[in-house]
């Protein structure tokens, strides 16, 4: 029984941390996919000659 306490309490005291962690691990690939996709319109369009 106790051991089960231990592993809830473990559980709820990290899984924010963990959510967090993951939350700003795929922030940062959205970011990441956002900024080379911005990067290769740009050289699209520079390359068109429309910028």
């Amino acid at each position: 029984m106790n051991t089960i306490n231990d592993t809830r309490s473990t559980l709820d005291k990290y899984m924010p941390w963990l959510l967090a962690l993951l939350a700003a691990f795929l922030a940062g690939k959205a970011l990441k996919r956002m900024f080379w996709t911005a990067f290769a319109l740009y050289w699209v369009f520079h390359g068109n000659g429309m910028i």
